[in-house]
């Protein structure tokens, strides 16, 4: 496809936005196409590679995809660490050089905080980021038996079905290494239900939770761990003994865009349906928005082809009407080889709705295709984790 407009796109944040993006753009313009894609880490990392992780299924080296491994026709990938943004100007000021854009795109997702929950970091373990999974697989070995409590320390967070797949996860665990009797295992959300936008969803995994006898405290996220006497609190006051806990840390938006201005409430506001923010020529897509979807990285990628049509569109010197539906697909583990398969949309002004799919073995497929469709489109058909 021919460009007639010139432009400089630089892309901040290599996710499944800025993968995504990089990818529709540079298949339709190839060579012709001038985009910078900025990225702080080595690789990629799927967000359920992390529990395949905790659980002993692979290890850490296996869940990244190296950023190495990206060759784009017309996309350059920089290993940087982002020091300023400056939206008004689009300009971004990296520790490998200072980049002006015509069009700047922000995905740089969601930061974790595990040091703002009151004794996460001493007494429990995060299992969000891959060393944090790594090291809450190590906890879980190690396990002797007891009360296990996974909780949510703060909303929003990413993977809304993701407290619940551990807290089955850890049951199938605790099963096969003959300690689940007399072992307890609570889910503590702030929520009252497992997953709010899809009622088939919450109410088949309560039932499993029943089945397993998986306690569930909703309504209440944690606010504390106080290690030395083995509790946590809970934001109601309530205490719950814990032997090992299993957190979702506190998300924050990275301290670059708060320092630029571009947060609102906590997050980069955009139109939802062009996720164009309040600077002309700047968009953002992912977690580091208040879209009004999940943060999770199906939602991502439906922002980032919306982005990059209208940006093709301004590279051919038009205009595009796309704009974006709100929809997810992902994929939850229910234990014992089962995967259910939920499909939601969100759209303003409108309550979520959408479908659950029954957990099935065959459903385990599904979702690894899920991921080698994404790693081929993204890296390369020969690509591979490591």
């Amino acid at each position: 496809m021919r460009i007639v407009r010139v432009m400089r796109i630089v892309v901040l944040g290599a996710g499944f936005g800025g993968l995504e993006l990089s990818s529709v753009l540079s298949d339709e313009f190839g060579d012709a196409l001038d985009l910078v894609l900025v990225d702080r880490a080595d690789g990629f990392v799927f967000g359920f590679s992390k529990l395949d992780v905790m659980f002993g299924r692979i290890p850490p080296a296996a869940a990244r995809h190296r950023y190495a491994d990206l060759v784009k026709p017309g996309v350059r990938f920089v290993r940087a660490e982002i020091l300023s943004l400056d939206p008004v100007a689009r300009r971004v000021v990296t520790d490998a050089g200072t980049f002006d854009a015509d069009v700047l795109v922000v995905a740089l997702g969601a930061d974790y905080d595990p040091a703002a929950t009151p004794g996460l970091i001493d007494g429990g373990h995060e299992f969000y980021s891959v060393a944090g999974a790594a090291a809450a697989g190590d906890a879980l070995s190690a396990f002797a038996g007891g009360e296990v409590v996974i909780g949510v320390t703060s909303t929003p967070f990413k993977c809304p079905p993701a407290p619940s797949e551990t807290a089955l996860l850890v049951h199938d665990l605790l099963v096969a290494r003959g300690i689940r009797t007399g072992s307890g295992i609570t889910l503590v959300m702030p929520f009252g239900v497992p997953i709010p936008p899809s009622p088939d969803a919450s109410r088949a995994i309560l039932a499993a939770f029943a089945e397993r006898d998986i306690r569930f405290a909703p309504d209440r996220p944690v606010s504390a761990l106080v290690p030395h006497r083995r509790v946590v609190l809970l934001s109601d006051g309530t205490e719950l003994p814990y032997d090992l806990f299993l957190g979702i840390p506190v998300h924050r938006v990275p301290a670059v865009v708060e320092a630029a201005g571009m947060a609102e409430d906590g997050w980069i506001p955009v139109d939802s349906l062009t996720l164009e923010t309040r600077f002309p020529g700047v968009y953002a897509i992912g977690d580091v928005t208040s879209v009004g979807t999940p943060k999770a990285g199906v939602f991502a990628e439906g922002q980032a082809k919306v982005v990059a049509a209208r940006i093709a569109a301004r590279l051919r010197d038009g205009t595009s009407a796309e704009a974006y539906d709100g929809r997810g697909i992902c994929y939850m583990e229910f234990g014992a080889g089962q995967v259910a398969r939920i499909d939601v949309t969100f759209l303003k002004g409108q309550p979520p709705h959408g479908t659950f799919d029954t957990p099935t073995e065959d459903a385990t497929a599904d979702k690894e295709r899920f991921g080698t469709s994404r790693v081929a489109r993204w890296f390369g058909p020969g690509a591979h984790a490591g």
